[in-house]
């Protein structure tokens, strides 16, 4: 099992268990959970836990910040637990219902916009490339090649529409052809044909219509869809099984078109004009204010997922006039959190401080992902973070001055520059420069508490000094914690010889392992069963003596899929030393070709100050295998 199949684990047991998941999606650094029941999860378990930066409860959702490696521990999760959304009665409440309105508006804001972003982002660097390459001479605008390209750049934006409606679909729980099928009506060439300028008048069965142009269009999809997905519900109770095929979205089609163009839609258009025009009114009245605000809060609005509010207006912005200020503004707020980690490296005197600070600088240079900065470095050392709004804050308000632009919606990075090729890019260039170099030295002279816990380099948490638990006598010497018998009958393997870099390096923590003679683990320890994986293939346990321990029955033996396993125990069960945990075929496994080299793995071996292996050759249960100081 790899090293992100036991973080998984973790988390999942942490959350409440496979049972109280709702709903999982992730974002660049962060597993967005909506669980069932919030009081079930372990926070400061979470929290406490190697791999995981931090943990957030905000719009909704439970979010765990993992950090870079947060796509191959979602896959981890993906692969091992069934995470579908049963369609029993008592599972169809829907999870944007939670929390106050303005909680659910910015769920929904991003559980829509979310899968659209890496199309925005793409297809608007494209634009901004060909901007460049234009105006150098580079490429012809007349010529096949730039139009080519251009209709790759301009058709995530012309169609906008459309894959808001399918994405809108999922959150609104409709039939995602058919919501697609509404907006592209309003783009088809007999309806757009109809308007020669914008609020031309038509009718429908002598009902006027307001032409619009709904290309590039966001408001009125959601809309749209939103209203749609209680129409369809309607008709799914009245209209007969036998003919709901065909007949739902017939009457759909018929009644959401005409609606949408009549009413919906023009509403969107002006609404989305009207934000589009507030937004540059703030901007025009002072943008030295506006830009401040958004600079040195930006951070604080992504921490709590509420920057999904206004990615909607960036986005509006571009649609209707062909770039946004706004984006400028909080750019700088990015590259504070960049110069936190330089600053960091520059002073901190821990090594694995610095290195953890020296390894996040170039995600956030490069590809603008800060959280494992914000989380790791600017809220866990505190002073950090007041660096990093005043240099964000002095960024942004001079972006927000000179009416900075930009092209596309793209993350600020040294990567993304291309995109902000404006008349004002310079106003640009120096706004992001000065956040990042006010904020490094801001960071280098407030300095930080090194005290408080040495940062760990790939996680980012601060370890605190490690008093433990272990006990001491008046002469010095550390008094026995607990004893931990061996699980299995076998021959001894010591932990850096498994051929594991997630056991062997001691990263899941210190322990031993055993090559069975018997197919069969009883528990080593009295205490609780934590967790059984659902494969049955390795069992956790915590003790009376709240001693975490991992049995894992061979190496990569997840594959197998709960063939040859068998299990004895439920997580939540109460054990007693010697119990029957699992079973298991050795001479099947061994056929399948796997490894039986079983690690019994003290995973929170950091709260104590040492654990003795065995120096048996070979174990039976009678035997001690571990004792933990």
């Amino acid at each position: 099992m790899s090293k992100h199949d036991e973080l998984a684990k973790f988390i999942v047991t942490n959350v409440g268990g496979e049972e109280n998941i709702r709903d999982l999606y992730h974002c660049m650094t962060r597993l967005r959970f909506t669980l069932k029941d919030k009081k079930k999860a372990n926070k400061e378990a979470l929290e406490n836990s190697d791999g995981v930066i931090s943990v957030i409860e905000s719009g909704g959702q439970y979010q765990v910040v993992i950090g870079n490696h947060v796509s191959e521990v979602y896959d981890a999760i993906a692969g091992n637990y069934n995470l579908q959304v049963k369609s029993g009665n008592n599972e169809k409440e829907d999870h944007s219902k939670e929390g106050n309105f303005i909680s659910r508006a910015f769920t929904v804001m991003s559980s829509i916009f979310q899968p659209i972003v890496p199309a925005l982002a793409g297809a608007g660097m494209l634009k901004a490339i060909l901007v460049i390459l234009t105006q150098l001479e580079w490429l012809d605008s007349a010529s096949s090649t730039y139009a080519i390209l251009a209709a790759a750049g301009n058709g995530v934006f012309y169609f906008l529409p459309l894959m808001l409606a399918f994405s809108a679909s999922r959150t609104f729980k409709t039939q995602p052809i058919v919501s697609a099928a509404i907006m592209a009506a309003l783009l088809e060439p007999n309806f757009t044909k109809l308007m020669e300028n914008t609020g031309d008048i038509s009718s429908f069965i002598h009902i006027p219509v307001v032409l619009m142009s709904y290309t590039t269009s966001i408001i009125p999809a959601i809309l749209a869809i939103w209203l749609y997905s209680y129409l369809e519900r309607f008709l799914k109770r009245v209209v007969p099984k036998s003919i709901e095929l065909f007949m739902v979205p017939l009457v759909s089609l018929l009644i959401m078109v005409p609606l949408t163009a009549i009413v919906i839609g023009p509403l969107g258009v002006y609404t989305g004009k009207g934000i589009a025009d507030g937004i540059e009114f703030l901007s025009t009245q002072s943008g030295l204010l506006t830009g401040a605000i958004l600079g040195g809060g930006w951070t604080f609005l992504v921490m709590f997922g509420l920057h999904w509010g206004i990615a909607p207006a960036m986005i509006n912005n571009l649609s209707l006039k062909g770039f946004d200020t706004i984006r400028p503004m909080m750019a700088s707020a990015t590259f504070a959190q960049s110069g936190v980690a330089l600053g960091v490296f520059l002073k901190a005197k821990d090594k694995k401080l610095k290195a953890y600070a020296l390894s996040s600088i170039l995600p956030s240079l490069f590809a603008g992902i800060t959280e494992p900065i914000v989380y790791g470095l600017s809220v866990k050392l505190k002073r950090p973070m007041i660096a990093a709004v005043i240099g964000g804050t002095i960024g942004g308000a001079i972006a927000g001055h000179f009416q900075t632009t930009v092209l596309a919606y793209v993350f600020p990075a040294i990567t993304t520059i291309p995109a902000f090729f404006t008349n004002t890019i310079a106003f640009y260039l120096i706004s992001i420069t000065i956040s990042f170099v006010i904020t490094t030295v801001l960071t280098y002279i407030l300095g930080f508490n090194e005290g408080n816990g040495a940062t760990d380099a790939e996680t980012g948490k601060t370890e605190p000094e490690k008093s433990g638990p272990a006990l001491q006598t008046e002469s010095g010497q550390t008094v026995v914690i607990e004893s931990v018998y061996a699980p299995i009958n076998g021959v001894i393997v010591p932990l850096h010889e498994v051929p594991d870099p997630a056991f062997s390096t001691e990263a899941m923590g210190q322990g031993i392992a055993i090559l069975p003679s018997e197919g069969k683990v009883y528990s080593p320890v009295s205490g609780v069963v934590s967790l059984v994986f659902r494969t049955g293939h390795a069992v956790a346990i915590t003790s009376d003596n709240h001693l975490d321990l991992l049995i894992h029955v061979g190496l990569d033996t997840v594959k197998l899929k709960g063939d040859y396993f068998t299990k004895h125990v439920e997580q939540g069960q109460r054990i007693e030393r010697g119990d029957l945990l699992l079973e298991f075929d050795i001479p099947k496994i061994q056929a399948a070709g796997y490894d039986l080299t079983t690690p019994i793995i003290v995973t929170n071996s950091t709260a104590y100050q040492k654990v003795t292996q065995t120096q048996q050759k070979s174990v039976d249960l009678q035997s001690v295998l571990l004792t933990i100081h």
